[in-house]
């Protein structure tokens, strides 16, 4: 009996890029005759030319779908926006600018199929982007493991197999702001990361990921699943207050001893400026917990589906 494998891939490259990993998908598969295969793709709001490749693809082979966003609702959004259209026993989800190696599709899919876990991530030896991108993931790295308890040292790649169960409860979040990490790490501790080679871009084209859209997916993380950051506001609140009351209590005591101690204007006004940008730092991050609260009890929608094909 054929197992099927459901591929969900978030499309914003160009028409080439998308040709080719859909064509290594059908080869990929073809190996393993007791798997099928069916591909979702994603357009979020991509180049008009993508969308037109897409259609195209749909229209040869029935098992290519297509779902259509109304407007660009960014990345996790849009890998949502597929996963709750699949149909197989296990998810594989990648992108579409052809650095998945999609070739290691059976080691990354073993551990899964042979139950030593619920959710398998690529690890790549070396990550093919530029330094400010590494340094980006290492801080996103380091956050997660403090905010959502992620095991030590596990990074979540773009490349990744899950069972059709964590699937089924990711799509059960209905609030905007989805974070995929947070999602997965709610229903699962049981992830494994299998090491392997990752591939250059298969275009010229560079990231899509600009430092606006890294920081707004860094305070998405931070604020998304977990209410540390405000714990963290308290105890730096307690913390100042207290050295603040100190510092009082050492300047009365310093200038009863020698009276001849001048103000000190220039550490008053620094100590001022410090304390003040602290106390807006916490009321900007309780205002944001305030805002997504606000946006969801108004249902503000994940994503908007234009329309689809072969689905």
């Amino acid at each position: 009996m054929e197992q099927l494998l459901s591929f969900v891939i978030p499309c914003y490259r160009s028409e080439h890029t998308i040709r080719k990993v859909v064509g290594e998908i059908a080869e990929t598969v073809a190996e393993r005759p007791q798997f099928a295969y069916e591909i979702i793709l994603v357009n979020d709001c991509s180049p008009d030319q993508v969308y037109e490749e897409m259609k195209l693809l749909a229209e040869k082979d029935q098992r290519i779908k297509v779902v259509n966003l109304a407007k660009n609702m960014g990345k996790h959004a849009a890998v949502l926006a597929g996963y709750a259209y699949v149909k197989g026993r296990y998810i594989v989800n990648l992108d579409d600018d052809f650095q998945s190696p999609v070739c290691e599709l059976w080691k990354l899919l073993e551990p899964v199929v042979n139950d030593s876990c619920d959710y398998a991530t690529a690890s790549y030896y070396k990550k093919q982007q530029s330094a400010f991108k590494n340094f980006g993931s290492n801080i996103n790295l380091h956050m997660s493991e403090v905010l959502l308890e992620k095991p030590k040292g596990l990074r979540f790649e773009n490349f990744s197999v899950m069972k059709r169960f964590v699937c089924d409860e990711i799509v059960n979040y209905k609030n905007p702001y989805p974070y995929l990490e947070g999602l997965v790490l709610r229903v699962t501790q049981r992830v494994v990361a299998v090491p392997m080679e990752q591939r250059p871009r298969g275009d010229a084209m560079g990231t899509g990921f600009t430092f606006r859209k890294s920081f707004a997916l860094l305070l998405n993380g931070l604020t998304a699943f977990s209410i540390k950051p405000l714990r963290f506001a308290t105890l730096a609140g307690f913390l100042f207050s207290a050295a603040g009351f100190l510092w009082g209590v050492y300047t009365i005591v310093h200038k009863l001893q020698n009276p001849a101690v001048p103000m000190g204007y220039s550490s008053l006004a620094a100590i001022l400026l410090f304390s003040s940008g602290l106390v807006m730092l916490m009321l900007g991050m309780i205002g944001e917990y305030l805002g997504r609260i606000y946006i969801c009890i108004n249902d503000s929608p994940q994503y908007v589906v234009r329309d689809t094909i072969n689905l």
